[in-house]
């Protein structure tokens, strides 16, 4: 093993340790933040630790900084000019959503329920596990303790199971006069950034998304539809009589392909779930965008160069049938486009109608 990769991978080693210490703390102050923490930092240096090991670099000529962890992922996947890619699609959708819950633990309020702390604690150890195995060819049983861990109290759900106790739980937290939405925000982000990072976005939800989904929720609306990302995945376990061991890996169900997400695309994630047909996702015309909107549609072409909507693929695309062309847009343009209107004023409004409208074509003289 090269030195420096070695130094890379106790480092690695001690922060799983330390995730899977946190987690089994029977002292709940910060206990959840901590694993998270720990585990996505194992992640990360795992990653970079597998990269040294194969001759790979982390850091650029004249740079000063290593590479960060969403281009750890993207290595790891793809590889590069001196790399082999050791992980599949599958197991870079565990790492981004282990990335994607530590981020919302460590610069916001994350509600995450032990069940899902669960899940990614041992998914967590079980792709450790792979990859150590794969690249170092080593077992983790050489590095931790030789007896059970990680120790749970509750018995791992099903993922359909762990998700509908969710949704009944917030939405007994919006009840008239429950004065709880607060809390049902913290509890439904877990379930937002898990969806997210399946369809490939990797930002954190705002308020605002956190609300529309609990609306959405309120209304009955079903989970599925809601988080289609979420609906799109399962949790397979296997469990060693043996060596007592429990495997958890995250799998897409079939028919449902995974695919890379180019490099650059902002916001975005490496990889990402498509479960839908491009027809079936660019659902809305202009006239659309107005009727749900209520303005005009010289002001909603406005707004579409104002927000520069058709330069992102995630919210606009054109469709060409023989010779004719067909604009269409996502939802998601929709809702940026509401989200925009109800944060501009009267006045800013009618400046960018006013700068960006159309403007009538002049008939030629005669």
């Amino acid at each position: 093993m090269k030195k420096k990769s070695k130094i890379m991978l106790e480092k690695a080693i001690n922060s799983l340790v330390l995730a899977i210490e946190h987690f089994n703390s029977p002292w709940d102050k910060g206990r959840k933040e901590a694993t998270l923490i720990f585990l996505n930092h194992s992640f990360e240096m795992l990653l970079k630790a597998s990269i040294l090991e194969q001759e790979g670099r982390i850091i650029g000529p004249r740079e000063r900084q290593t590479i960060g962890f969403d281009k750890c992922v993207r290595i790891a996947l793809s590889g590069s000019d001196r790399v082999k890619p050791f992980i599949s699609k599958e197991e870079a959708l565990t790492i981004q959503m282990i990335n994607g819950f530590r981020d919302a633990a460590q610069h916001h309020i994350l509600g995450i329920s032990e069940e899902e702390l669960y899940l990614s604690i041992q998914a967590g150890v079980t792709l450790f596990s792979d990859i150590l195995q794969r690249i170092f060819v080593k077992s983790l049983k050489d590095y931790l303790p030789n007896r059970v861990l990680p120790v749970s109290i509750i018995p791992p759900k099903g993922l359909e199971v762990l998700i509908e106790d969710k949704i009944r739980y917030i939405q007994d937290l919006l009840q008239p006069g429950k004065r709880k939405r607060e809390e049902a925000r913290a509890q439904i982000r877990s379930l937002a950034i898990t969806d997210k990072v399946l369809q490939g976005e990797y930002t954190q939800p705002g308020d605002w998304e956190l609300n529309r989904l609990l609306n959405k929720l309120r209304s009955g609306e079903n989970w599925e539809n809601i988080f289609p990302g979420i609906a799109s995945i399962k949790w397979t376990a296997d469990f060693n009589q043996e060596s007592l061991i429990m495997s958890i890996r995250l799998t897409k169900k079939e028919g449902i392909p995974v695919h890379l997400v180019p490099e650059g695309t902002p916001g975005a994630a490496v990889v990402a779930l498509r479960k839908r047909s491009d027809q079936d996702y660019y659902t809305l015309g202009l006239r659309d965008l107005c009727g749900k909107t209520g303005i005009t549609q010289p002001k909603m072409v406005a707004l579409v160069r104002y927000l520069k909507i058709q330069e992102n693929a995630d919210y606009f695309k054109e469709f060409r049938f023989g010779k004719s062309k067909h604009k269409r847009y996502s939802p998601r343009a929709l809702e940026l486009i509401e989200k925009t209107l109800s944060e501009l004023s009267n006045e800013e409004k009618e400046r960018i109608y006013k700068e960006f409208m159309p403007r009538p074509k002049r008939k030629p003289k005669t």
